[in-house]
C-alpha cells in the first residue's frame, strides 16, 4: 500500500544511467550527491526514509535540492552559482514551452520541479463546475504525458498556493491529479504548495488529497517560525520549502499612508543567510531542500522586491549569499553593499512628506568589497496601486522623469512632483562587473502653498478673461 506523503522504495524498473557529474552539497552537514540529468531515459526519483531522515534519491543517488524559482531567469547563472534544480509554476511560461524549459535545464545539468497550473477562483474558476474541473484534468493530463519521460524532470508541483481558494473541492481535484500522475508516471513524486503553515490547512490537505507524496511550504519573513509550527503540529513527514527569500510586502512595516517598506539589497542578503542557516539547513530529518525566490526579476509591488537580479541583468547581494550557501565559497566578485539611503535627511520608516515643486537632497552610501569603482542611477516612480495576491502579474508603476539633477551621483537634488500623492525614490549602485545594489524610499507629496496660490491665480485670470 502506498504510504501517504512518502514514495515507496520501489517504483518500477530502475533506469540505468551513466553518472555524468556529481553535484556535491556543502550547504548541509551531510555529503549528498546526484547525477546530472542525461538524455537517454527518464529519471527515477524516490523519497526514502532511512530511519534517521527522509531523503530524496535521484537514480539511486542522494539528492538535496539547492534550488531557485525561475520564471524567465537564467539556468546558466543558477548552475554557475552552485544550484542543482529550479521550479516552475506552469509547463509553458508564455515564452518557452515545457520542452524548451526542460531541455535548457538538461543542457545545464539541472533538474526541474515542474509546475502544473491548477486554476484559481480569483481567475474565475469554479470547483463546483464538474465540466470545468474535467477539462482542467484532461489538459494537465496531456502535459504529464508530454513531459513525464524527460530526464531533467525531478517532480510535479500540482498547483500553487491553493489554500487561497475558498472551495475545499480544490483538494479533491488535486488528489485526482496526483492519482493520475502516479498512474502515468511512476518515476516522479507529486507535491502541492501552501502559502504559510497552518495546522488546520495542512490537515485538510492530508485528508482530501492523501495521494500527494509530500506537502511543500512557501514562507518569507514568517519562515523563521516554521520549526515551531512543525513541532506544534507534530509534523513527521518530508517537505520542501518551495518559496522563501525577501520579507513579504504583506508582513513588513508601512508608512503612515500605507506604503510597504522594502529592505535594501544588503539587508535582504543578510536575511536570506539568516533564514537559511536558522530554518532550512538545520532540518536534516524532514527537509528535502528548498527553492529560493526569485531567480530573476519581476514587478510585485516594486520592480526590485523579490527579484535577485535587476531587470537589466545585474546580480544583487542575495545571489552572492546563495552561492556561498550552495558551494561553501564566495563568488570571485561581490555585489556592492549599502550603508544607508536618505531623503531630506530621513530614512524610509520616517514616513517622509515633501511639498510639491520644492527641492530636496537624497543620498545613498555604498561600498564595494572588491574596491570596484561604483556608479549610480536614480529614478522616481508612482507608488503601485496593485493589491493582487499569489504572485499574479502586476503592471509596473509609471516613472516620473525630469525630477533629478545629476542622477549619476550618490547624492542628488530631487524636485518633488507637482502632483500630490504617493511616490517612491529608487537608488541603484553598480560595480561595473555585473553586480548591483538597490534601495528605495517611499515619500508622499503634499500640495505646497505656492502651488495652491498659483492655481488660484490661474483660476482668477481665467474667470476674468471669460468676462
Amino acid at each position: 500500500m502506498k504510504n501517504s506523503f512518502c514514495i515507496p522504495t520501489a517504483l518500477g524498473a530502475i533506469c540505468p544511467l551513466a553518472l555524468a557529474a556529481a553535484i556535491q552539497s556543502s550547504a548541509i552537514g551531510t555529503s549528498v550527491a546526484a547525477q546530472s540529468p542525461q538524455p537517454s531515459a527518464p529519471t527515477k526519483v524516490q523519497i526514502r526514509n532511512t530511519g534517521a531522515r527522509f531523503q530524496l534519491f535521484v537514480n539511486d543517488q542522494p539528492f538535496y535540492i539547492k534550488g531557485a524559482g525561475i520564471e524567465f531567469g537564467s539556468p546558466e547563472k543558477l548552475r554557475e552559482h552552485g544550484g542543482n534544480s529550479f521550479r516552475t509554476w506552469s509547463t509553458d511560461n508564455g515564452r518557452d514551452t515545457g520542452k524548451q524549459v526542460l531541455d535548457r535545464a538538461l543542457s545545464n545539468g539541472l533538474y526541474v520541479a515542474m509546475g502544473l497550473d491548477v486554476d484559481h477562483e480569483r481567475r474565475g474558476f469554479d470547483y463546483d463546475n464538474t465540466n470545468a474541473v474535467a477539462r482542467q484534468f484532461e489538459l494537465l493530463k496531456s502535459e504529464v504525458l508530454e513531459y513525464r519521460n524527460h530526464p531533467a524532470l525531478l517532480l510535479w508541483v500540482v498547483g500553487n498556493e491553493l489554500n487561497f481558494e475558498k472551495n475545499p473541492k480544490v483538494w479533491d481535484a488535486v488528489n485526482d491529479l496526483s492519482r493520475m500522475i502516479h498512474a502515468l508516471d511512476p518515476n516522479h513524486p507529486t507535491t502541492t504548495t501552501l502559502a504559510g503553515f497552518k495546522q488546520e490547512t495542512a490537515k485538510l490537505v492530508k485528508t482530501r488529497a492523501p495521494d500527494l507524496d509530500f506537502i511543500s511550504f512557501q514562507m518569507y519573513c514568517d519562515i523563521i517560525n516554521l520549526p515551531k509550527y512543525l513541532r506544534e503540529a507534530a509534523w513527521d513527514k518530508p517537505y520542501v520549502v518551495t518559496e522563501w527569500g525577501a520579507t513579504g510586502h504583506w508582513e513588513c512595516g508601512k508608512t503612515a499612508w500605507g506604503a510597504p517598506l522594502e529592505n535594501d539589497s544588503t539587508t535582504k542578503a543578510d536575511l536570506y543567510e539568516k533564514r537559511f542557516r536558522t530554518v532550512i539547513e538545520p532540518d536534516e530529518k524532514l527537509c528535502l531542500g528548498s527553492y529560493v525566490f526569485l531567480w530573476g526579476n519581476k514587478q510585485e509591488r516594486t520592480p526590485t522586491w523579490y527579484g535577485m537580479f535587476l531587470n537589466s541583468g545585474e546580480e544583487t547581494a542575495p545571489v552572492d549569499v546563495m552561492h556561498h550557501l550552495w558551494t561553501g565559497g564566495w563568488p570571485t566578485n561581490h555585489s556592492p553593499r549599502l550603508e544607508g539611503a536618505w531623503l531630506d535627511g530621513k530614512t524610509a520608516p520616517e514616513s517622509i512628506r515633501l511639498h510639491s515643486g520644492q527641492t530636496y537632497t537624497a543620498k545613498v552610501a555604498a561600498g564595494d568589497p572588491d574596491h570596484d569603482s561604483l556608479t549610480y542611477r536614480w529614478e522616481v516612480m508612482e507608488e503601485s496601486a496593485e493589491t493582487k495576491i499569489g504572485g499574479d502579474a502586476e503592471s509596473k508603476p509609471a516613472q516620473v522623469p525630469g525630477l533629478i539633477a545629476a542622477p549619476q551621483r550618490n547624492e542628488i537634488s530631487l524636485q518633488a512632483p507637482n502632483k500630490p500623492g504617493a511616490y517612491r525614490l529608487f537608488a541603484y549602485v553598480f560595480d561595473g562587473q555585473g553586480h548591483a545594489a538597490h534601495a528605495n524610499i517611499p515619500f508622499y507629496v503634499e500640495d505646497s502653498g505656492r502651488n495652491r496660490q498659483a492655481a488660484a491665480t490661474a483660476g482668477r485670470s481665467q474667470t476674468t478673461s471669460q468676462h
